[in-house]
C-alpha cells in the first residue's frame, strides 16, 4: 500500500530568488513560473510575467524597464549559462550573454553588466551588442558575490578571503586581504567610499576604505558562528545593517561616519552615535564599548570585550523549515539558485530610518523595521509591519 502523503500541487508560485534594486525602492522576485517586481514601501505588486518556467536570478536596473534574468528551478525558462537582459516595455529579450558554466549573479548599472560565475567575473559595457571589457579569475564563488558601485567593482579574489577591487574608469585592480576564510557577503556603500565584508565564520564584519584599501573598522555580530545572509549600508553610508541565520537584524554605527539629518544633509555638529560613543572629553582613542563597560578598557583581555557591537537589533522571520522543499519534493539543492537555496534576510534601506527585509522560498516574506530612539536615548529597532508578498 502506498502510504506516502499526496503532493499538494495547489499552491501558488514559489519564490526562488529576491533582490532589491540599487536604491531599494523596488525588488525583483524570480519565481518557479516567471518573475515579478514589487514596490518596496508599501509592498505592492507592480509587474508580473508568467513564463510557466523558472527564473533563478532576477536583477533590476534601478526603476528602468530592464531586468537581468537567468533560468532556475526544476524547469528553467532559460539555460542557466545564459544571461538575458529583458526589456519589459518590449516584452522581449534584447541582450543575451552565454557562458561555459552556470551564472550565479548579475549586477547592472547604466554603464556596466557584471556577471559572476563559479570561478570568474565578466565585465561588459552595457550596450547593444554588449562589449566585453575584462574577465577576472576568482576563488570558488558559489553565491555569486559581486558588488557594482558607481566607481568600483568588488568581488572575491583568487585566494579565499581576499577581495579584488577594480576601478571602473581605469581598470586598476587592488587586492584586500579581508578574511582567512571564504566570503558569505560583501557590499559597497552608496557613496562608493566603503566596502564591508563578512566571511563564512560569521562573527565579524570588516569595513575597508575604497580609496586606499585600509581597514576602517571591525564590527562584531556575535561570538558564535553564523551564516551571514545580507549586508547593507544606509543611504547616508553612516549605518550598516546585517542579517544572519540567527534570525536577527543588527544595526551598526560605522566608525568615522557623520550622521545625516532627516533631510539628507550632513550634520557636522553631531557626534557619530554608536555603541562605542565618544566621550565628551578625549579623542576617538577613548572609545569604549558599552556592551562590556569598563571591561573594554582593560588591557590583555580577549578582543571580544573591546570589539564594536551593534547599537540595536531585532528579530526577523525565517522559515521554520530551512530544508526548503519545492512542490513537496525532497530537500536537495535547487538548480540555478546561488547556493542551491532561496535567499533569506535580504536587506534594503528605504531611508535612513526604515529598513526592509525580504526572503525567498515558499513563505516569501516582506518585513519593515523602524529605527528610532528609546527613552534612554539609545537606538531602538522595532518591527513596523510584515506580509507574505506572494499572498500564498
Amino acid at each position: 500500500m502506498n502510504t506516502r502523503p499526496a503532493i499538494d500541487e495547489s499552491t501558488g508560485p514559489i519564490s526562488l530568488a529576491v533582490a532589491f534594486n540599487q536604491d531599494s525602492s523596488c525588488f525583483a522576485v524570480g519565481l518557479d513560473t516567471g518573475f515579478c517586481v514589487f514596490n518596496s514601501e508599501p509592498c505592492e505588486l507592480k509587474v508580473s510575467r508568467d513564463f510557466n518556467a523558472g527564473i533563478g536570478v532576477a536583477e533590476m536596473l534601478g526603476r528602468a524597464n530592464y531586468v537581468a534574468l537567468v533560468g532556475g528551478g526544476r524547469q528553467p525558462k532559460f539555460p542557466q549559462n545564459k544571461v538575458v537582459i529583458w526589456d519589459d516595455n518590449k516584452q522581449q529579450a534584447v541582450i543575451t550573454l552565454e557562458f561555459r558554466s552556470p551564472v550565479h549573479r548579475v549586477r547592472l548599472s547604466r554603464s556596466r553588466i557584471v556577471v559572476a560565475l563559479q570561478n570568474s567575473v565578466h565585465v561588459y559595457v552595457f550596450s547593444s551588442p554588449p562589449e566585453k571589457v575584462s574577465v577576472f579569475e576568482t576563488a570558488d564563488n558559489p553565491l555569486g558575490l559581486c558588488c557594482l558601485g558607481s566607481k568600483i567593482i568588488a568581488f572575491p579574489g583568487r585566494t579565499p578571503g581576499q577581495v579584488q577591487m577594480v576601478e571602473i574608469t581605469t581598470g586598476n585592480v587592488s587586492i584586500i586581504p579581508a578574511h582567512s576564510t571564504p566570503f558569505m557577503a560583501m557590499e559597497i556603500s552608496p557613496d562608493g567610499e566603503v566596502l564591508a565584508t563578512a566571511s563564512e565564520t560569521g562573527t565579524l564584519i570588516r569595513t575597508f576604505s575604497a580609496a586606499n584599501c585600509a581597514r576602517i573598522g571591525e564590527l562584531r555580530r556575535g561570538v558564535d558562528h553564523a551564516q551571514i545572509y545580507s549586508i547593507a549600508f544606509s543611504p547616508s553610508s553612516a549605518l550598516l545593517a546585517v542579517t544572519s541565520d540567527k534570525a536577527t537584524l543588527h544595526i551598526f554605527d560605522l566608525p568615522n561616519a557623520l550622521p545625516k539629518s532627516r533631510n539628507g544633509s550632513i550634520n557636522s555638529n553631531r557626534t557619530p552615535r554608536n555603541s562605542n560613543s565618544f566621550s565628551n572629553s578625549g579623542s576617538g582613542d577613548d572609545v569604549t564599548n558599552q556592551k562590556w563597560g569598563i571591561l573594554g578598557k582593560i588591557p590583555l583581555l580577549p578582543r571580544v570585550f573591546s570589539d564594536i557591537y551593534s547599537s540595536t537589533s531585532a528579530h526577523f522571520e525565517v522559515d521554520d523549515n530551512p530544508q526548503f522543499e519545492l512542490r513537496g519534493r525532497s530537500s536537495i539543492p535547487i538548480p540555478g539558485i546561488p547556493g542551491g537555496r532561496p535567499r533569506k534576510g535580504i536587506i534594503g534601506w528605504k531611508d535612513e530610518y526604515t529598513i526592509l527585509v525580504i526572503g525567498a522560498g515558499r513563505d516569501g516574506r516582506w518585513e519593515k523595521f523602524i529605527l528610532g530612539e528609546g527613552e534612554d536615548g539609545n537606538r531602538l529597532l522595532v518591527r513596523g509591519g510584515w506580509k507574505r508578498y506572494l499572498g500564498n
